[in-house]
């Protein structure tokens, strides 16, 4: 009884971690229109806070698999809120500057804050996913055990755009990221919190072997997780991208008249879709496949984003928000595409845990350092992001949604061939 209240006590520290994972994360695409607004910004660099949470990944993979090994989840994790504060702080001071007199030095500050901020995320997620998968005993309990993480990740991202459409309002010239202060302290003190409960909190550590190149070379020679890493990467790209370019699209065509509020309340219904999913998802992960759920969700999102990109703008859907300001239910209309896009995310909502489930499936003494891996790939999204952002400078954000469309078709290929383990 006693190790099972130990257990539980872990289980919701881990859900609670991965939450605050999606509040930062999110703030840097909303941010992005700030960014924009600050002068004659191209798509591409509207993008910087991003770029800087995501390519963290990058660098900081690899060193959170070995702070895990040496050091165990929980100190791992409170090594992770640190940096975490110290982000959140270096983003706030970047608001504090004067962006007329010295737009170049706002970014760099903005952007060295992102970037210590993806540092965080990247030790987080190495905590919080394998943790999850083995407190819940790996295979679908453990896949359900995940989702159920997803759940509350995906309302914390909710929330952000909430948060952030209402502080931003109408966008103008006279937008800056000072204007987001309230939600950065919101994020400092959600840190905060959470590293004096880990601390007090009891977390039994799995043995971890040391995390060694012998071990990463191990790791991949596994193909079903060589092919995995891959999908996690071009994962992101579908998650993040739908709803950034959701977002853009609806505050820069002013033929629609929707202010950066509105759209962030519309933005909210793409995380509330992946709520819903998540929860359905963490109901049925014990019954269901992880390899069967990824296979009809990445179906599913090849349709949607291909109904979306080709459908009639002039068609048109009312989607419903809530004003938290006066808490009354409000109804925007949007073209039947933009909310085709957003049901999209009932079917990102399984992929990162399915895709993980199933690329580190017998790997034994490599799932620790397959994890650290797995993160690293995560930086896909600055990737995918940066080339989708490209497409619209080019084209138009519609035509944009083929790198969706790519990432789709290859997470379908992995999970009817990619994912089968050769060897255990």
């Amino acid at each position: 009884m006693s190790q099972q209240k130990k257990q539980w006590g872990a289980i919701i520290v881990m859900i609670a971690l991965f939450a605050m994972i999606a509040f930062v994360t999110n703030l840097c695409s909303p941010m992005a229109n700030i960014i924009k607004a600050q002068g004659d910004i191209p798509e591409v660099l509207a993008q910087i806070g991003n770029y800087g949470n995501f390519v963290a990944y990058l660098v900081m993979g690899i060193p959170a698999g070995m702070l895990i090994a040496k050091f165990g989840y929980k100190k791992t994790a409170l090594i992770g809120l640190t940096v975490g504060i110290i982000g959140i702080l270096v983003q706030w001071f970047s608001g504090m500057l004067d962006a007329k007199e010295s737009l170049g030095l706002v970014f760099g500050v903005y952007l060295v804050g992102a970037f210590i901020a993806g540092f965080c995320m990247c030790i987080l997620n190495c905590v919080v996913n394998p943790m999850l998968n083995l407190l819940g005993g790996g295979g679908n309990s453990g896949n359900q055990l995940i989702q159920l993480g997803g759940v509350f990740n995906s309302s914390a991202a909710v929330a952000v755009y909430i948060i952030m459409g209402a502080l931003i309002g109408e966008i103008s010239k006279d937008t800056a990221i000072s204007d987001a202060t309230p939600a950065l302290m919101i994020a400092l003190a959600i840190f905060v919190i959470a590293f004096v409960v880990i601390l007090f909190t009891k977390i039994e550590e799995p043995e971890q072997a040391p995390v060694e190149v012998s071990l990463i070379k191990g790791a991949l020679k596994y193909r079903h997780f060589t092919l995995g890493i891959l999908a996690i990467f071009l994962y992101m790209g579908i998650e993040v991208g739908v709803p950034t370019y959701v977002n853009m699209y609806l505050v820069n065509t002013p033929e629609l008249g929707i202010s950066a509020a509105t759209a962030g309340l519309i933005v909210a219904v793409y995380w509330f879709m992946m709520l819903i999913g998540r929860f359905v998802g963490a109901s049925i992960g014990s019954k269901v496949s992880s390899r069967a759920m990824i296979t009809t969700v990445s179906i599913a999102t090849l349709i949607l984003v291909a109904f979306g990109m080709f459908s009639d703008p002039a068609s048109t859907v009312e989607v419903p928000g809530i004003d938290w300001g006066t808490l009354t239910l409000i109804w925007a209309e949007v073209p039947v595409g933009i909310f085709a896009f957003l049901l999209v995310g009932l079917c990102t909502s399984v992929m990162w845990g399915g895709i993980f489930n199933m690329a580190v499936e017998g790997l034994g003494k490599y799932t620790a350092v397959a994890s650290g891996i797995f993160m690293t790939m995560v930086f896909g999204c600055a990737v995918m992001l940066a080339i989708q952002a490209q497409v619209a400078e080019m084209t138009d954000y519609m035509t944009s949604y083929w790198v969706v469309m790519f990432c789709a078709a290859y997470i379908l290929f992995y999970a009817l061939i990619g994912s089968k383990p050769a060897k255990k």
